[in-house]
């Protein structure tokens, strides 16, 4: 009960910060703006995330009228539109936070997600890697990260490869291009550096069913029978429901 009640505090909160009309935000500083501004737009995705989707319109809506040049504004509308399958007006918003936010490292980055998704590799490469030569931008390991995805799904794992070693360079704990790097390296049958990457994944994570389900892989290739029952087993007794395990089941079978 205390917990229901501190969530609904927490939204009267949010409510009580973004209470301020439109026309009052004339009167309010650029600081004030932005602060309502990200309050319609905390409430607008806390409505997104439990799938009020009008309620979380209007809340994003209402962010953009505060502060149509706050990118984060724009990008939060976006996002909106883009969970709700409307791609045309998802990239004007996106198009709109590049006019007042050109070199925007998140803008840059999260325009590229939404091109790729779209197909639109090529742009969506250029939009990342404008994102990376942008100075004070930190999150430079997910844009790499990003680019990756974006050339394993255009087919390009030579290219894939290359931007996972560079995100692992730039933030060596991001266990998405650690295991799918480990994957492309066992796909051309280079089996000792994703040994040692799985290895150092398990010591610090534990046994999880997508790395159990790489182990396998790797050391069925390599022709060691015994580790693949070894990780088999594993993989059964802890992850007995897993996709993983199902997978490895209905094949074997």
């Amino acid at each position: 009960m205390r917990k229901w009640s501190a969530a609904l505090l927490t939204i009267g909160v949010l409510i009580s910060a973004g209470c301020v009309t439109v026309n009052e935000a004339d009167d309010m500083t650029q600081e004030e703006i932005i602060r309502a501004a990200e309050a319609r737009i905390t409430l607008g995705l806390s409505y997104l995330n439990a799938g009020n989707m009008i309620k979380a319109r209007e809340n994003l809506e209402l962010a953009v009228q505060y502060a149509p040049d706050y990118y984060r504004s724009q990008t939060s509308l976006a996002y909106y539109y883009q969970q709700v399958d409307e791609d045309a007006l998802a990239e004007k918003a996106y198009k709109r936070a590049l006019r007042s936010s050109s070199k925007n490292g998140n803008v840059l980055n999260n325009y590229g997600v939404f091109l790729c998704k779209n197909g639109r590799y090529e742009e969506a490469q250029q939009k990342f890697a404008q994102a990376i030569d942008q100075p004070y931008y930190y999150l430079v390991s997910a844009s790499y990260e990003n680019a990756a995805m974006c050339a394993l799904s255009s087919g390009d794992k030579v290219t894939a490869k290359t931007y996972f070693e560079r995100s692992l360079a730039h933030d060596p704990n991001r266990v998405r291009s650690t295991l799918q790097l480990a994957k492309l390296n066992i796909d051309e049958g280079n089996y000792s550096e994703p040994r040692i990457a799985l290895f150092k994944f398990t010591k610090k994570y534990g046994y999880k069913p997508v790395s159990l389900s790489l182990l396998i892989e790797l050391e069925k290739k390599a022709g060691n029978t015994h580790l693949v029952k070894k990780y088999v087993n594993i993989l059964g007794k802890e992850y007995p429901d897993s996709t993983e395990y199902q997978n490895y089941i209905n094949y074997d079978d």
